[in-house]
């Protein structure tokens, strides 16, 4: 087996047997660093447009997961708060990516590191980050 496939390997069970926070970490982890990558791309006035377009929409595609990860029944006025909040990042990010403006993906960016940080501060109170259900799926969380 090549190196590539066993770390293939290793990401792929790492993620099937983390816990519902610490895939939400996960998730919060690469959205920042797909940002990071569109930021570094355009400040740097890079000609890779095509770059920072897909850098933009996997992070979309990020926080549309954590869209669809919002428990409302559990979350009440919490899920229903991040789930504005996802959708106004998402309605930035796109506007973000017509007009490659740095402002808007730094704003985003912002706001992601301060709810990951929150996120790391609730798995950890919660001490849930390594308490595997053994559940397969989707990730399920309150807010």
């Amino acid at each position: 087996m090549s190196t590539f496939n066993r770390l293939d390997a290793y990401k792929e069970t790492h993620i099937k047997t983390a816990s519902g926070g610490k895939l939400i970490l996960m998730i919060y982890n690469e959205a920042v660093r797909q940002l990071d990558i569109a930021l570094e791309a355009i400040e740097n006035k890079s000609n890779k447009l095509d770059s920072v377009s897909n850098s933009i929409i996997k992070t979309q595609d990020l926080i549309t997961e954590l869209i669809v990860s919002l428990d409302f029944e559990k979350g009440g006025e919490i899920a229903n708060s991040l789930f504005s909040l996802y959708m106004f990042f998402n309605k930035q990010l796109m506007e973000a990516n017509m007009s490659k403006d740095v402002k808007i993906l730094k704003n985003v960016r912002t706001y992601m590191v301060d709810l990951k940080s929150a996120w790391t501060q609730a798995v950890a109170a919660a001490g849930i980050e390594n308490n595997y259900d053994g559940r397969s799926g989707g990730i399920n969380i309150a807010g």
